[in-house]
C-alpha cells in the first residue's frame, strides 16, 4: 500500500511542481520584466517612467485589443494609451455593432473613447486572406503617430498570432516604417510574439515556458487583471461564439504577452 501511494505521489509530483511554479512566477512577474538593456522608450524622458510612455496599439479588428493585447494594455496602465484599429471588422456585416463593442472594451481596459480610432476604408477589408495596402496603412499609422507624439508602437509580429492576413499586413507596414526610419526619432516598436498551438492554449500554465525563453518584454496578468481582460472580451458580444468562449478560458494571450523590439 505504501509503495502504491509513493508511486502515485511520484507520478503527480511534476504536475504539482509545475502548478506551484506557475503560481510563484505569476506573483513575481505580475509586472513588466526587463533586462538592463531594455527600455520601453528612448531618451531620458522614457527611462523607467511609465507615465512618460505614449503608446499606440495598432490592431486589425475590434476584439484584437482584448483577445491578444489585453496584458500589454493593462500593464501599461500608467502610460498614455491610444488604439488605432484598421477596420470595423465587417466580414459578417457587423461593423457598426463591432465598433460600439470596441469602445466599450477599451473603456474597460482603460483607453478613453477620445483615444480610440477605427478606420473604415474600402481598401482595408476585414478578410482572413486579404493582404492590405501597406502604402495606405503607412500613411494612416504615421499620421496617428505624429499627431499624438507616440513614442511606442505595439502591433502583431510576422506570424500575426493567428496567421490572419490582416494581422500580418500590420506587421509588414510597421516594420517598413521602422526599417526606413520614417517613425519619429525615439519611437520604438514592440511586436507581439506568435507561439505554437500547444503553448497558445496553456493559459497561465504557459508562464514558466515564457520565463525560460528569450524575449524583450514579458507581461503576466494578476488574477484581478485577468478578470478585467475577460470583462473586456465580454463586451464583444457579437463575437462570443462557443469557440471564442473556449479561447477566453484557455488562451495564454488572455494572461500573457511576450514581445520583441524591432
Amino acid at each position: 500500500m505504501a509503495a502504491r501511494l509513493l508511486s502515485i505521489a511520484l507520478l503527480f509530483s511534476p504536475l504539482i511542481l509545475w502548478l506551484a511554479a506557475c503560481w510563484w512566477l505569476r506573483r513575481r512577474h505580475g509586472t513588466r520584466r526587463r533586462d538592463s538593456r531594455t527600455q520601453l522608450t528612448d531618451g531620458p524622458a522614457g527611462r523607467d517612467s511609465g507615465d512618460a510612455v505614449r503608446a499606440l496599439f495598432v490592431t486589425a479588428h475590434p476584439d484584437d485589443e482584448a483577445m491578444f493585447f489585453a496584458p500589454s494594455i493593462l500593464k501599461l496602465a500608467r502610460a498614455r494609451l491610444w488604439l488605432l484599429c484598421a477596420s470595423t471588422g465587417n466580414y459578417y456585416n457587423h461593423g457598426t455593432i463591432r465598433k460600439e463593442e470596441l469602445l466599450k472594451s477599451c473603456a474597460v481596459l482603460g483607453i478613453p473613447p477620445s483615444n480610440v480610432t477605427v478606420i473604415d476604408h474600402r481598401d482595408l477589408p476585414d478578410h482572413p486572406s486579404v493582404e492590405w495596402d501597406t502604402g495606405l496603412l503607412s500613411a494612416l499609422i504615421l499620421k496617428h503617430v505624429e499627431t499624438n507624439h507616440i513614442n511606442l508602437v505595439l502591433t502583431f509580429d510576422a506570424g500575426g498570432v493567428s496567421g490572419h492576413a490582416n494581422h500580418k499586413s500590420l506587421y509588414t507596414t510597421v516594420r517598413s516604417l521602422h526599417a526606413e526610419n520614417k517613425l519619429p526619432e525615439g519611437c520604438r516598436v514592440l511586436t507581439l510574439e506568435t507561439v505554437g498551438l500547444f503553448r497558445k492554449y496553456l493559459s497561465i500554465l504557459e508562464v514558466p515556458i515564457s520565463c525560460l525563453r528569450s524575449q524583450d518584454v514579458l507581461f503576466v496578468l494578476t488574477k484581478e487583471e485577468a478578470e478585467t481582460a475577460k470583462r473586456a472580451m465580454q463586451c464583444h458580444r457579437s463575437q462570443l461564439l462557443w469557440f471564442r468562449r473556449l479561447y477566453v478560458f484557455f488562451s495564454r494571450y488572455m494572461v500573457i504577452n511576450s514581445l520583441r523590439f524591432l
